[in-house]
């Protein structure tokens, strides 16, 4: 039997909701630029599959990887972490 390996799992902010079971979720992460040393903010943006559409704009969710979906989904929705104010920044 193949052991599984812990799968990733991320806390991001819903952009948007307006597709059928999936969401779209800004994850947003600080990188040191090679030279200046600087942190500097980047997002990934991550479709998400939402199978109850629960989520909505400005909320933050943790979301798991999973097997491919679609062709652009690979994520699943496991918790609202916080309701937002209903826009994301």
């Amino acid at each position: 039997m193949k052991q599984q390996k812990p799968r990733r799992s991320l806390i991001g902010v819903v952009t948007s909701d307006k597709m059928q079971k999936t969401i779209t979720v800004r994850v947003d992460r600080l990188t040191k630029h090679p030279r200046y040393k600087k942190y500097i903010r980047a997002s990934t943006f991550c479709k998400v599959h939402d199978e109850k559409q629960e989520a909505r704009i400005g909320d933050r969710v943790k979301i798991v990887e999973t097997r491919p979906l679609s062709k652009t989904k690979c994520w699943r929705l496991v918790q609202i972490v916080s309701k937002g104010s209903g826009e994301a920044r």
